[in-house]
């Protein structure tokens, strides 16, 4: 059986009531439970909160709702403590043998990305899965700024072209898939983690407000079928 678990606490800073902030005329957390319903992956959907306003969008949109405790609702905590609390309340009879975690700010999740991921994990050693996705430019080129100057990090890259630099990536920040049996010491980068890759076009952070009105403008155009979809929707 298979678990999802969609982290969404109340208290968001700079976007306030991000998750629940009205996207292409839905709240944002939908989109994520919409994705995760029609998969058809899931045996149970439930969104780990401190909020009474953001268990209510939640449940109207197909979601059950696990109460965080107060410890793990502040701006330090990080989502893997999240999913670890969750997985563990609601797996003590360890009925589930995966679990994922979506974000609530995913609104590009492809249903195929996620079904990927789960059946890579599923066939392999691994212990996770995750969305991944490469970076526009190489970072070996990269430089940081002292006194208002530029020092690059790696000189020696200087000349070399750019298809002649090896490609990078980075986490996607949409989904992360977990054996709930596999015990590793590593971290989540490592050997033990399988990378699915996402192109870049499907990929947006939604830190800011600029971020988000980037999201809004590229979901119109790239998900328009999605968008239209929508009517559909609760």
């Amino acid at each position: 059986m298979n678990l999802c678990i969609i982290p969404a606490r109340g208290g968001s800073k700079r976007i306030p009531k991000k998750n629940i902030k009205s996207f292409c005329g839905k709240p944002l957390i939908a989109y994520s439970i919409k994705t995760a319903i029609t998969s058809n992956l899931f045996d149970k959907i439930v969104v780990s909160t401190d909020s009474e306003e953001i268990a209510e969008v939640a449940k109207k949109y197909g979601a059950d709702i696990l109460y965080r405790p107060k410890e793990l609702a502040d701006d330090y905590v990080g989502s893997d403590e999240v999913f670890t609390h969750a997985t563990h309340e609601l797996n003590k009879n360890n009925e589930y043998k995966y679990a994922c975690m979506i974000y609530a700010t995913a609104p590009f999740l492809q249903v195929e990305y996620l079904k990927e991921a789960f059946e890579k994990l599923k066939n392999s050693d691994a212990c996770y899965s995750f969305s991944a996705t490469s970076f526009e430019y190489p970072i070996w080129r990269s430089f940081r700024i002292k006194n208002s100057r530029c020092e690059m990090f790696w000189p020696e890259n200087y000349s070399k072209r750019s298809q002649d630099l090896e490609e990078a990536y980075h986490d996607a920040g949409q989904f992360y898939w977990r054996k709930l049996d596999c015990k590793s010491n590593e971290i989540f980068f490592s050997k033990n983690s399988i990378p699915v890759i996402i192109p870049r076009y499907l990929v947006q952070d939604i830190d800011t407000m600029e971020d988000f009105i980037r999201a809004e403008n590229m979901y119109k155009v790239i998900c328009s079928n999605d968008f239209d979809e929508w009517n559909n929707l609760k």
